[in-house]
């Protein structure tokens, strides 16, 4: 008799900001040790959902609670967003630097892009009456309000997020 299909999809290719060996054949980490990320992607909103898929694995891997992940998964998409679509302008020629270190205790994730950069002070509030009816501008409020601590540096155009795990 031969030998019966595996349901198991086959082990990824190691990819560049991977930390070789530190994985077991599942995906889970063999040792213990931190998940580390570290790409450079075209700022194109499918570079940035591929990077964002690879982040919220790592997140899964290290068991995070639900409510967690979920807020992981709404500052980052928020982000990632801001860098490819205000920061670089959708402009092909420049990149988004995207970076991620998680534990089972915590997630952080540095994206900085290429753009001019923005004054925090200077951004609208999205909760201010007059703007209640407009369409964007909620998405840094978001990312501040879902994640631990959220910093901004090098005239705006990095952004570090750092959420704790919620089942410690």
């Amino acid at each position: 008799m031969g030998a019966m299909p595996s349901r198991h999809r086959p082990a990824r290719a190691a990819e560049p900001g991977d930390d070789p060996g530190a994985r077991a054949g599942n995906g889970a980490r063999a040792d213990g040790q931190a998940t580390r990320i570290k790409e450079t992607i075209a700022s194109d909103h499918a570079a940035g959902h591929e990077v964002q898929r690879r982040i919220l694995e790592g997140v899964h891997r290290h068991h995070f609670d639900t409510e967690s992940a979920f807020a992981i998964k709404l500052a980052l998409e928020e982000a990632l967003v801001n860098a490819i679509k205000h920061g670089n302008k959708l402009d092909p020629g420049k990149r988004v630097h995207v970076e991620a270190t998680i534990t089972d205790r915590q997630a952080e994730i540095v994206i900085e892009d290429e753009g001019p950069g923005f004054d925090r002070t200077c951004v609208p509030d999205p909760t201010a009456e007059e703007n209640l009816d407009k369409c964007s501008g909620r998405g840094i409020l978001l990312m501040e309000a879902y994640m631990s601590s959220v910093e901004y540096s090098n005239r705006g155009r990095r952004v570090r997020m750092i959420k704790k795990n919620g089942r410690e």
